[in-house]
């Protein structure tokens, strides 16, 4: 049996009682990643509406808007452990820097195809590169503050303030796709999504100091196995599915309640307070010391999720609309923080990117399932019927988590936690 090692965290992210943000930017080496991170991430955010309110305008049809996000969202769910896993196995830079140089291309290629009114089909083929080649930042973010913080309680906070992080991106980035698509050109958005995906990544792979060490020798079939097979995993994926469906659903939603009062502009204010919820809810789950265990915070986060997304169907007046929009992004954060605090105590450190990826590609998926469906309910029924999606999603996902809660609890330190997979791994000793 190979014997490991684990460092001691050092006085730069050392946590006190009550951890915070103030003591966790001051961790030695966090802003060599997170400003370019930031950028790097930015244009995720920016996505899907840009394909939205692109194919819409194209084909007159929120159906086949909703259908083409939709295959961007499935590629980049079923891609996005794979590049995690290879993230993990070969280094960060390794898969970044050809995933950005792809994902631009294919961004131009289907802006392209939409404009000259290609077949649907088409549209679906340059979507797939186009989702399978989304750079994965966040959970590479997240993977790093891993290696920094080495398990301290700083962790939670780490996953606090990326959360955060997120979710300033989704305050900004829809209102800059809605503001280019409406103002300039429908292509205006997918364009600009493609040229700061290429630039801020460039600029994330160019930090190679704080990537995760690459750990293979000895332990390639131990350190590499897949994430998904943690028994807690594929319950948060559930968790995370319906999370993605709520933001499906209030992308097409919005953008088509926006329309049907003839003010297609104040689409991304709509999504921007919803997404400001979210980012304010997200900044005081982590100034908080809990002292609740994760896993019911997740099961009563969760509940509220769907409590306040079942009343969206019902929505009929702007500002009834913009105010549940704002608690339902307040209900978000706490489960998505909560969700990726049980990963770091549930897989090893050697599978977190890819155990990231998983969740975030669970998001991606649920949100293409919902705009598919949401984009065909806006088509056939009255405005606000796409609204059901997130009602359903929400609550099908509750369902399971408090099915399958018990999966959540996380292994005793050095204990193997699934078929092999072993709770710690080895790491570098300065």
């Amino acid at each position: 049996m190979a014997s490991t090692v684990t460092t001691e965290p050092s006085r730069n992210s050392a946590a006190p009682a009550r951890p915070g943000y103030g003591q966790l930017l001051r961790t030695r080496g966090a802003w060599t990643f997170l400003i370019p991170g930031f950028a790097a991430r930015q244009p995720f955010a920016m996505l899907t509406i840009s394909i939205v309110l692109l194919v819409q305008h194209t084909t007159g049809s929120y159906g086949a808007a909703g259908a083409t996000a939709a295959v961007t969202g499935v590629s980049m769910a079923l891609f996005a452990p794979y590049s995690g896993r290879l993230a993990d196995r070969y280094g960060q830079r390794a898969v970044l820097i050809p995933g950005v140089l792809l994902h631009s291309l294919a961004g131009l290629t289907l802006t392209a195809l939409a404009l000259a009114h290609a077949p649907l089909w088409t549209l679906f083929a340059a979507a797939v590169p186009t989702g399978a080649s989304v750079p994965q930042i966040g959970p590479m973010v997240r993977a790093r503050w891993g290696v920094k913080l080495q398990d301290t309680p700083l962790m939670t906070t780490a996953a606090a303030f990326e959360s955060v992080t997120d979710e300033l991106t989704f305050v900004f980035g829809p209102l800059l796709a809605t503001a280019l698509c409406t103002t300039v050109t429908p292509a205006a958005g997918l364009v600009t999504e493609a040229g700061l995906t290429l630039l801020g990544g460039l600029l994330f792979a160019a930090q190679k100091g704080t990537q995760p060490a690459i750990t293979l020798a000895g332990h390639a079939r131990v350190e590499h196995a897949s994430a998904l097979r943690v028994p807690g995993v594929p319950v948060l994926v559930v968790a995370f599915l319906g999370i993605g469906s709520v933001f499906g659903g209030m992308q097409v939603s919005l953008a088509a309640f926006s329309e049907s009062i003839g003010k297609p502009g104040l689409n991304g204010v709509l999504y921007g307070v919803f997404a400001a919820g979210n980012m304010l809810s997200g900044i005081v789950c982590g100034a908080v010391a809990w002292k609740t265990a994760p896993q019911r915070r997740l099961v009563v986060g969760y509940g509220a999720l769907a409590l306040v997304s079942s009343g969206l169907w019902a929505a009929h007046s702007l500002f009834v609309l913009a105010g549940l929009g704002l608690l339902v992004g307040m209900c978000i954060a706490p489960a998505l923080i909560t969700g990726y605090t049980l990963v770091d105590g549930l897989v090893p450190a050697g599978a977190r990117t890819e155990a990231f990826t998983w969740l975030t590609g669970a998001v991606a998926l649920g949100q293409a399932a919902a705009v598919t469906v949401a984009g065909q309910l806006e088509d056939r029924f009255r405005e606000g019927a796409g609204f059901l999606v997130p009602m359903a999603g929400t609550v099908l996902a509750l369902a399971t988590l408090l099915a399958l809660r018990s999966r959540l609890m996380a292994h005793p330190r050095g204990r193997t936690v699934a078929r092999g997979v072993g709770h710690r791994v080895p790491v570098t000793v300065d």
